[in-house]
C-alpha cells in the first residue's frame, strides 16, 4: 500500500454508516504522489513519494529542507533517512569550512 514517506501517512479503516446504522468497513487512500523536490542544501531533486497535505504543509513551512530538518526521524522512511543524513553532513561541512 502506498505510503507517505515523510509522515507516514497510510491506509486508514473507517465505517460507513448508513442511515439504518449499518456499518460497513472500507478503507480511505491518502492521496499520494511521486515528487521531485529540490534541495537547496544539496543542490539538487530529490524524489519521493508524499501526500499531497504533506506537500502543502511544506510549502507552508518554507520549503524541503526546512520541513525535513524539523520531522521527527521515527516518521521518516529509509529513503527519506538517508536524505536527511546528506543534509546534515553537508550543512556540517559547509560549517567546517566557514570557521576556517
Amino acid at each position: 500500500m502506498p505510503r507517505c514517506e515523510l509522515t507516514g501517512k497510510g491506509p486508514v479503516v473507517k465505517n460507513l454508516v448508513s442511515h439504518s446504522n449499518i456499518k460497513t468497513k472500507s478503507r480511505a487512500h491518502p492521496n499520494i504522489q511521486q515528487k521531485r523536490v529540490f534541495s537547496r542544501v544539496l543542490n539538487e531533486m530529490v524524489n519521493l513519494k508524499m501526500a499531497t497535505t504533506t506537500i502543502r504543509d511544506m510549502e507552508h513551512a518554507g520549503g524541503f529542507d526546512t520541513y525535513i530538518m524539523n520531522l521527527p526521524e521515527q516518521k521518516l522512511s529509509k529513503r527519506a533517512m538517508t536524505v536527511k543524513t546528506r543534509m546534515k553532513r553537508k550543512m556540517r561541512s559547509g560549517q567546517k569550512k566557514g570557521a576556517q
